[in-house]
């Protein structure tokens, strides 16, 4: 199995880029790999919610896959999602993601119309016993609309070492993430949701964030400051930039907000969302110009990182 300890730290969740017209950019995944790495994060998250996997046909998964992994070569650990509402295609997808070379896989439960632990327990084994990877499980109740239990997460990391990292996104996350931790020491707990709780999944004794925001390296900065005994600094780093964490986290919007980011960052040449997904009105686009200008990444924009600024 692959390094599990890896899945600490902070992991990026990126989009997956578009032309204007919709089909997939792959001239700009280089790029966006090459970005993405350059802001310090441990690992990197691709075809997750974030990513419009559902978006995705198979064989524009593939060539995503392909494209990524290549632009990566070995450089960053890259986590794959591979969730289905079918066990047999989930087990498809995370073959197919260990023999292009990904360090990982993400795994929602699948959408029941009744869940049990049961079920949800012979899905995710079901997958372990097929791929030698690890499995994040993404417990994300808001997209999968199937929630899991503290004991449930606990028994399956028991049950399966594969299944001992769980991306925690059931809302309040900081309570669960300390009933994981004290429940296990095993366990391993990212938190999510664009890192809003980052400071409190910290304290509850989670291990880092897996998430997607346009400014990876602010993340990276609270982490190790935390990591680091300095708790007072990760909370002044965190919140300098918390107004644009909760700005672009917003529902139905963050998508689109961290896609203009990172098209302006230039990590990628479009900020297209495929349909039905729509872009961010002229509204918000003010709104967010003037949250950059007010947090003072408005000149960092197109100047790399800011990470040395943070760290300094």
């Amino acid at each position: 199995m692959g390094d599990i300890e890896a899945l600490r730290g902070v992991w990026n969740i990126v989009p997956t880029p578009f032309t204007p017209d919709g089909a997939l950019d792959i001239a700009s995944i280089p790029g966006l790999v090459t970005f993405v790495r350059g802001t310090g994060v441990d690992g990197m998250t691709i075809l997750g919610v974030l990513g419009e996997a559902g978006r995705l046909g198979d064989a524009e998964r593939t060539a995503i896959l392909d494209a990524v992994l290549g632009a990566a070569a070995g450089s960053i650990p890259v986590c794959v999602g591979v969730s289905h509402a079918s066990t047999d295609r989930a087990i498809a997808f995370a073959r197919e993601a260990q023999a292009a070379g990904a360090h990982s896989v993400m795994l929602a439960p699948p959408p029941l119309a009744r869940p049990t632990d049961a079920a949800l327990r012979r899905h995710y084994l079901a997958v372990a016993d097929a791929i030698d990877l690890p499995i994040v499980v993404q417990d994300h109740p808001a997209s999968s609309g199937v929630p899991m239990t503290s004991d449930f997460l606990l028994a399956l990391s028991a049950e399966s070492a594969q299944c001992r990292v769980v991306k925690l996104e059931e809302e309040p996350t900081p309570p669960k993430a300390g009933r994981l931790v004290a429940g296990s020491p095993d366990v391993i707990v990212l938190g999510g949701l664009g890192g809003e709780m980052l400071l409190e999944e910290l304290r509850r004794g989670s291990h880092g964030t897996m998430t997607g925001f346009g400014f990876p390296e602010v993340l990276v900065a609270v982490v190790r400051r935390w990591n680091a005994g300095d708790r007072a600094g990760a909370a002044m780093v965190f919140d300098r930039y918390a107004t644009l964490i909760r700005f672009e986290n917003q529902a139905l919007l963050n998508l689109p907000i961290r896609k203009v980011v990172y098209r302006r960052r230039g990590a990628m040449a479009h900020d297209t969302v495929r349909a039905p997904g729509v872009a961010p009105d002229e509204g918000t686009l003010a709104d967010l110009d003037d949250v950059l200008a007010r947090t003072g990444l408005d000149a960092h924009l197109a100047a790399g990182s800011v990470l040395p600024l943070l760290l300094g």
